[in-house]
């Protein structure tokens, strides 16, 4: 990854949290005085890398890792906003990245019931609570909005 797209990445997600949503590419491009173009095909670059997940138009950030920028069934309170994450895994991620304590409200995927769980000072406050993946980590870029 080039120090250009570094750059590229960090702005995007520096927008991402700034705005509490998934910035466009004339949103960052003004920031990086670059393209809307030169932007998305920055973007182009960082999903191959995997550092970033586009729509299936490659046009948009579908992913930031941990955040999504579609609704999902992980809803997360932090620092005084609700974000939507990937995956339970990524929930957790959303405090850690913000630096925040937080409240994730899913359900369960076996039997459906709500799922509430705080984090404060990095801990969730249920700790008997499990996370199963059901693919493999080595094939979860093979599909990663499906994992």
């Amino acid at each position: 990854m080039s120090p250009a797209d570094i750059a590229l990445r960090n702005e995007t997600y520096q927008a991402f949290v700034a705005l509490g949503r998934s910035p466009s590419a004339e949103e960052v491009a003004v920031v990086m005085r670059m393209t809307a173009a030169e932007v998305r095909a920055g973007w182009r670059r960082l999903h191959e890398d995997h550092a970033l997940v586009l729509n299936a138009g490659g046009t948009e950030i579908r992913m930031a890792n941990p955040f999504s920028a579609v609704p999902s069934a992980y809803r997360v309170w932090a620092t005084d906003r609700w974000w939507y994450a990937n995956c339970a895994w990524d929930a957790f991620g959303i405090c850690a990245a913000l630096r925040s304590d937080g409240r994730i409200e899913t359900s369960c995927a076996d039997c459906g019931e709500p799922v509430k769980v705080a984090v404060e000072d990095e801990h969730p406050d249920e700790p008997s609570l499990l996370f199963h993946c059901l693919v493999p980590a080595h094939r979860w870029w093979d599909d990663i909005v499906f994992t």
